[in-house]
């Protein structure tokens, strides 16, 4: 899947890991934000992984480190920091391939890591149950909006709101005309 400059925003789905036979992803050049998802290290036999341009922050998750099929992985130009992970296949990975994140150190760059790296508490992406269980909550927060506003445009448009003035005490406004009522004969 080649998904380059799309100007794509937000964070990168954790549902691409239902892609299990995805040998190729690019999303370079686009606005993603947020944290690499751990879930990138279900795609076991992904050969390349383009994440590069983008506005990716946190850790580079460990797991990645375990995707031995692994052999062209971009992460430049995005706000990634921390320790690169080490294994069988990062150790072969180009030294450009992780430029301009300067927050950025160990193997293969030449900045090591020391002491002075944020805890990892700090740099741990948020857990999937949380990201899961906060779209639930969207979802309903949008369908009661949906309906409480279908409810009052209703009882708006119908002209059938002597019950809210009666339960907030409203004053109907007065336009300044008075109602004639002629009497017939």
């Amino acid at each position: 899947i080649i998904l380059l400059d799309n100007n794509f925003v937000g964070e990168i789905p954790t549902s691409i890991a239902s892609l299990k036979g995805l040998q190729t992803l690019n999303l370079s050049n686009n606005n993603l934000r947020g944290y690499i998802p751990l879930t990138l290290s279900n795609l076991t036999v992904i050969e390349s992984l383009d994440l590069s341009s983008n506005k990716l922050t946190g850790q580079i998750p460990q797991q990645l480190a375990e995707l031995t099929s692994l052999a062209f992985f971009d992460v430049s130009h995005n706000h990634l920091r921390g320790a690169i992970p080490q294994g069988t296949q990062f150790s072969t990975f180009a030294n450009d391939w992780f430029a301009g994140n300067p927050g950025l150190c160990g193997e293969p760059l030449s900045g090591k890591c020391g002491n002075s790296e944020a805890s990892p508490a700090e740099d741990d992406p948020p857990s999937e149950f949380v990201l899961a269980f906060g779209w639930k909550i969207v979802l309903a927060g949008y369908a009661s909006g949906t309906i409480i506003g279908v409810v009052l445009g209703y009882i708006f448009c119908t002209r059938k709101y002597e019950w809210l003035i009666k339960t907030f005490r409203l004053q109907p406004e007065s336009n300044g005309r008075r109602r004639r009522h002629r009497h017939r004969m």
